[in-house]
């Protein structure tokens, strides 16, 4: 809800350590894994901040994690795939760590989301207001970016198991891959929206570039995953209809 390079492992962007004051209140958050999925709904429909699209966009991508380890389970111990059991054990093991970083960003955008609104209702002139707004701003996109360097991190994942995991679950992996592109999505409009409040157009610009650079990649990724599923599920259904009596 934050109007406010990754390559193989989900690397957080520097973050500007900030001085919290009296304005900069912040919402009492449940973490989402201790929520059971109808309340934390009901929240997400209700006329509050938080949860917000943030934590709509973490949590979608983190569904796509929890989808990919599912794969790697069904995976392991099968004969076919039995030489390639360290890299499965350790891409279960990064897919569980980017669940886990996804599941504390919902957080940290729900909280860099608070902080921002406080200080947006203070006077331009309100020392709390022109001592933390630059640091406010750069959480609230920073935050995000964090979350699309992830779904990046774990789309490519995702695409490092085309072909090397279990036939019977590629559907389930070319739904994972349709979720980390739908996160990464997501997470780019929370840091988009936050660009014009950057004082620096240059550093706007940039960041905007960067931002559809990593978009585009995780799509390319994910397209790359469920365009290859979807061709080979075509194909059955031919060979299936070809052989019918």
């Amino acid at each position: 809800m934050t109007s406010p390079n990754a390559h193989d492992q989900p690397n957080e962007p520097p973050r500007t350590p900030q001085q919290h004051s009296p304005a900069e209140s912040s919402l009492p958050i449940e973490p989402i894994d201790q929520q059971a999925i109808g309340t934390w709904l009901d929240r997400l429909a209700a006329n509050t901040p938080a949860p917000g699209g943030g934590a709509v966009a973490a949590l979608t991508a983190a569904i796509g994690a929890a989808l990919g380890s599912m794969v790697i389970s069904y995976t392991r111990g099968k004969k076919a795939f039995r030489d390639q059991e360290d890299e499965l054990a350790e891409a279960h093991a990064r897919l569980t760590t980017i669940r886990t970083m996804l599941l504390n960003l919902a957080a940290e955008d729900a909280d860099a989301y608070a902080r921002l609104n406080a200080l947006m209702k203070l006077p331009d002139d309100h020392p709390d207001r022109q001592t933390h707004w630059a640091d406010a701003v750069r959480n609230a996109i920073d935050v995000p970016r964090a979350g699309l360097a992830t779904c990046v991190s774990l789309a490519r994942l995702l695409d490092g198991l085309l072909g090397r995991s279990n036939q019977w679950l590629a559907s389930d992996l070319a739904i994972a891959a349709a979720l980390a592109a739908a996160g990464a999505r997501a997470f780019s409009f929370n840091v988009i929206v936050n660009l014009p409040q950057l004082d620096d157009i240059a550093d706007q610009q940039d960041l905007l570039a960067q931002t559809s650079a990593m978009t585009r990649t995780a799509q390319e990724l994910a397209s790359n995953i469920t365009q290859t599923v979807a061709q080979s599920l075509a194909g059955e259904i031919q060979s299936s209809s070809a052989a019918a009596p």
